[in-house]
């Protein structure tokens, strides 16, 4: 991410930059802040129009309010930790009743010492956490630099390794210079912030600047047309330079000095930890990242406030509690959440990934919603091996695309059911799903959404969803993290009233059911490019969850005849 590139790879590079600023805190996720706060549920009611993005959840329980079910549904959420005190979710936490709480024994023997709710796979022995882990091809480079490097014998069945490996490294030394480089301005601009915010008191004593009010200022005073690097590597301190310093800062969000410091602290930890490849974080939790195996991780899920949120969110939309009319509302208050820690600010790890799958089956969950995602899986095969036990023991597993704006047919994004060294699938109970918002018109599709013709199923409600945040808080959010539990929520409700369909039946149906797009869209990542709905993903549809639960009545029905 430097200077050498053309303005095409600057523009991308940028782009995606934007992308891990906003998801620092986990893989798969695109914040949006919403002005107006009204709690509107446009992708649950039922809309008397001919056409609508909702899934009609709200017309489904209007015409079932009697139709009552013993029955209930796990969700494994395979995620951040959880805010498990929530007020809207606090009643919806699967609790497992086979384990004693806070004995220090494995009551269940499943390996798992007082796992009451589930498992913080990236927990400490002591019961704390780490914040911070790498990227994912920090890891791939680490692992395969002196294997790789320099090498010109590469056997044919390391060829796509390598180009892995030679794709990781590449990436990593453009973020690395790119970081190091904005890492030496953020420092620059914490020492310089203050004296710049001092000088600007003469013009605004009350320091109530905008940004188009420091523009017009520079514009009088500036004395050269120098970047900001330029002033940077010279030091320049001129009225027009201080000026400067300061706008641009604004135009980051970074408005005071404590705003300067943290973000500072934040790049830091991203070039020293996250893509730094002396840094390894499991040496913190005492793992062996090349053994799969149970005997590492903790149960605590609640205990790292600055990494609640997204799991908090997730789950929210699947099986926040209907009945207290507060808050948002899931699908049903039979579906219970199993919360799953393995996220971090980095990458996950597939060895985490598998294991949260293998621990969800094992332990009654029906559905594994992973809104998630990595361009480089270092382990796939193990993260392969664990989609192949959910699929045996009838259990579906739902992944959100991502928000790159990318066709994932040919930009590898993970976790996935292809295989994209031998082109094939390779499980049939795996749902990749994209993001679209409340409008109808060609910008229906979620402009940050991954596609795929043939690598994401189904669209789903995504941009401008009303959710649970930490500490009994709501706000409006986007992101392909959001469609995904749309989907798990519509799976959920089906087993929950129709147990005797398989998994393949419940995926069927889901892609099925869904409303066909015969339209033109703009594709992701694109101004104004055209193209049909139907060559953004294997359905050509839209979650419809009314038409779903219909379907799967009607399903149900003829296997029980």
């Amino acid at each position: 991410m430097t200077s050498v590139y053309n303005q095409n790879n600057k523009k991308s590079i940028l782009n995606k930059i934007l992308l891990i600023i906003f998801l620092i805190s986990i893989s798969c996720s695109t914040n949006k802040e919403i002005t107006e706060h009204k709690n509107t549920f446009w992708h649950q009611n039922d809309k008397k129009i001919k056409f609508s993005n909702s899934n009609l959840l709200n017309k489904w329980h209007s015409e079932n309010k009697f139709n009552k079910t013993k029955n209930t549904i796990i969700v494994a959420v395979l995620d951040t930790q959880i805010d498990l005190n929530h007020e809207d979710l606090k009643n919806q936490i699967w609790i497992n009743k086979n384990e004693i709480p806070n004995n220090g024994i494995d009551d269940d023997i499943n390996g798992y010492i007082d796992d009451l709710n589930g498992w913080n796979f990236v927990g400490k022995p002591n019961g704390g956490y780490y914040v911070y882990g790498n990227f994912e091809y920090t890891k791939i480079v680490r692992k395969y630099d002196s294997i790789f490097n320099d090498s010109k014998d590469i056997q044919n069945d390391s060829e796509f390794l390598y180009n892995e490996f030679k794709r990781a490294k590449q990436k990593h030394q453009i973020y690395s210079g790119f970081y190091s480089n904005w890492l030496k301005s953020m420092e620059f601009s914490v020492n310089v912030g203050q004296i710049a915010r001092d000088t600007l008191k003469y013009f605004f004593p009350k320091e109530d600047y905008t940004i188009e009010q420091l523009d017009s200022l520079y514009k009088i005073y500036k004395i050269n047309d120098k970047t900001y690097k330029q002033k940077r590597d010279s030091n320049d301190r001129d009225l027009g330079a201080l000026i400067h310093y300061v706008k641009s800062d604004y135009s980051t969000g970074d408005k005071t000095v404590r705003d300067l410091v943290k973000s500072r602290d934040d790049k830091d930890s991203i070039l020293n930890r996250n893509l730094n490849i002396s840094f390894n974080p499991r040496d913190f939790i005492k793992d062996d990242t090349k053994i799969l195996k149970k005997g590492y991780g903790n149960n605590k899920l609640n205990n790292a406030p600055n990494l609640r949120k997204h799991s908090t969110t997730v789950s929210s939309i699947i099986a926040s509690n209907r009945k207290n009319n507060i808050g948002t509302n899931g699908f049903h208050d039979k579906i219970k959440i199993m919360p799953l820690s393995i996220s971090t600010s980095g990458d996950e790890y597939d060895k985490d990934i598998a294991m949260a799958i293998y621990y969800a089956v094992d332990n009654g969950a029906k559905v594994i919603n992973m809104s998630f995602g990595k361009e480089f899986s270092l382990n796939q095969q193990w993260v392969t091996e664990a989609f192949k036990y959910a699929e045996k023991h009838n259990v579906l597993l739902i992944h959100g695309s991502g928000n790159n704006s990318f066709n994932i047919d040919t930009n590898p994004y993970y976790p996935s059911d292809y295989d994209y060294e031998k082109k094939k699938d390779l499980v049939a109970n795996f749902i990749n799903v994209g993001s679209i918002s409340k409008r109808t018109d060609s910008t229906m599709v979620s402009s940050f959404s991954d596609y795929g013709k043939n690598n994401v199923d189904i669209f789903a409600p995504g941009e401008d969803i009303y959710v649970a945040i930490p500490d009994n808080q709501y706000k409006y959010d986007s992101g392909t993290s959001l469609a995904a539990p749309m989907v798990s929520g519509t799976a959920a409700l089906i087993w929950l009233y129709y147990p005797n369909l398989t998994v393949q039946e419940v995926k069927q149906i889901i892609l099925e059911s869904g409303v066909t797009i015969n339209k033109q869209v703009i594709k992701p990542g694109t101004e104004n490019e055209l193209v049909p709905f139907s060559e953004l993903c294997k359905s050509g549809k839209i979650l419809n969850t009314y038409n779903a639960i219909k379907m799967a009545e009607e399903r149900s029905k003829k296997k029980n005849k």
